[in-house]
């Protein structure tokens, strides 16, 4: 069995043997894989009226302690989103009634964003879909697979400086 990834292997050493093209089987698969997940993940994001932005800001707001509630930085280093998708998000999202934002009564220059009851309800609904995304596209591997598979990318991403520090 081949994937797109054994195509493009071959064309390279076609055209040029003299370079060890090793690396791009791995770096392009996870590439075309992130690529997929994503646009299944997407799918089940927007059953729901988000988008995978929109998703990390609920799910990092209800996964925090309560009163779920965190300031724009602290959800810029805990989501998987950039600072300037946070602030896009967070306009989006208390449009909809998802988050409210308030100055901070002890620094008047210091904001917090908090999950509303729509928020949280509607995060809560979502993720157990999510996970299921997720468990469908992990279904392939076995127990021991998964478990290595876990364990690799960790070493990986620790070793582009990827930590929870």
């Amino acid at each position: 069995m081949t994937d797109h990834v054994d195509h493009v292997l071959a064309q390279w050493a076609a055209q040029r043997p003299d370079l060890d093209v090793a690396p791009m089987a791995v770096i392009g698969r996870l590439s075309r894989l992130s690529q997929l997940v994503h646009a299944e993940l997407s799918r089940t994001f927007a059953e729901h009226g988000l988008d995978r932005s929109s998703f990390d800001v609920l799910a990092t707001l209800r996964r925090s302690a309560p009163p779920h509630r965190l300031t724009p930085a602290e959800l810029t280093r805990s989501a998987m989103v950039t600072s300037g998708a946070v602030t896009q998000r967070l306009d989006r999202l208390e449009a909809r009634g998802l988050v409210t934002r308030t100055r901070s009564e002890s620094d008047g220059r210091s904001v917090h964003v908090a999950l509303t009851r729509a928020g949280r309800d509607l995060i809560d609904e979502v993720l157990p879909h999510h996970l299921a995304t997720e468990n469908r596209v992990l279904a392939p591997l076995s127990a021991a697979q998964h478990a290595t598979l876990v364990k690799i990318l960790r070493t990986l991403l620790e070793s582009l400086g990827d930590s929870a520090d």
